[in-house]
């Protein structure tokens, strides 16, 4: 079992677009949170299966802690 962190971002047209930081290029788009996730774990499953197929290490976050810093700007 593999765990990431996915970022989910709201398009001013709609939708969110979600990209999975530890997973470069895994980038997909839903639209609405419930959709985007599912659409994030799809191409998460084809990410590490292409990884897989290549014979490569496949990354995950299981190890990794986040952090959200609010900054006021001079």
């Amino acid at each position: 079992m593999y765990t990431y962190k996915i970022h989910l971002h709201k398009e001013t047209e709609g939708g969110f677009t979600v990209s999975v930081p530890a997973l470069p290029g895994c980038i997909t788009y839903g639209e609405d949170v419930d959709e985007a996730i599912a659409m994030a774990k799809e191409a998460i499953e084809l990410y590490i299966e292409e990884l897989q197929a290549r014979g490569e290490a496949v990354p995950d976050d299981s190890n990794t802690l986040e952090y959200s810093l609010n900054l006021q700007a001079e």
